[in-house]
């Protein structure tokens, strides 16, 4: 669930808003079809005919043409988009004027995938209203995942994060009030799965029990000093 939350959480749309991808690369590509099994009419648009057949069947609208070009999106239609999600990636001049189009357009939401932040302050400073970098975060989330600390992790882009945690020994055998992890860490552990059992939402009268997965949420820091000393307390 966590992985999969992963690629779109950043993006807070409403359920069936209309939303406009151009750039289908791997980046594009794969978060266009997720917006589409959230419930979303996606319509994306590439210049890349190759890529356009390979997504054609799985979202609402795939069309080849310049995302660069503010009279072919006009032409489609695009200004019509409640968001508008600039995909593309390495080449930073067609990122930008694709920012610019949608901008002319008058799209209220543009969000952009940046390669560094010098690319996202440009992108920012020219309309987008959200720059998100999807190799960073994949790369802290890798990371937190190869040091063991965290089972699967979501950074948010105001420094909240939400994490899964394999419940550490100073939690078990004790509720959630009587262990005191909000007071001495300050994150909340939101909700608790045990094996072969379906999820609950946590109060402070759960018991955590060896095993169990905790499913915690607040400040980024908070989140890593409560993974690390967890695991130095087992």
């Amino acid at each position: 669930m966590l992985g999969k939350l992963l690629f779109t959480e950043q993006f807070s749309f409403a359920r069936g808003d209309s939303v406009v991808v151009l750039g289908l690369g791997r980046f594009g590509g794969a978060l266009a079809q997720s917006l589409v099994e959230l419930g979303h009419d996606v319509m994306g648009i590439d210049s890349d005919g190759a890529l356009v057949q390979h997504w054609a069947d799985r979202l609402t609208h795939a069309v080849q043409a310049n995302a660069t070009d503010v009279s072919v999106l006009r032409q489609l239609g695009v200004a019509d988009f409640a968001h508008g999600i600039v995909g593309i990636g390495t080449d930073l001049a067609a990122s930008l004027m694709s920012v610019v189009a949608l901008t002319e357009l008058n799209i209220k939401d543009i969000w952009v995938k940046a390669m560094t932040p010098e690319h996202g302050r440009i992108a920012e400073r020219i309309g987008a209203h959200h720059v998100v970098y999807p190799e960073a975060d994949m790369g802290l989330r890798v990371a937190h995942l190869i040091s063991r600390r965290l089972m699967d992790y979501i950074e948010f882009e105001d420094g909240f994060a939400i994490a899964k945690i394999l419940a550490p020994a100073m939690c078990q055998d004790q509720s959630l009030a009587a262990s005191g992890v909000r007071e001495r860490f300050g994150v909340t552990v939101v909700g608790v799965k045990r094996s072969r059992q379906d999820f609950q939402h946590a109060t402070p009268d759960t018991v955590v029990r060896p095993g169990d997965l905790l499913i915690v949420s607040g400040p980024t820091k908070r989140v890593e000093q409560f993974a690390a000393q967890a695991l130095k307390a087992k």
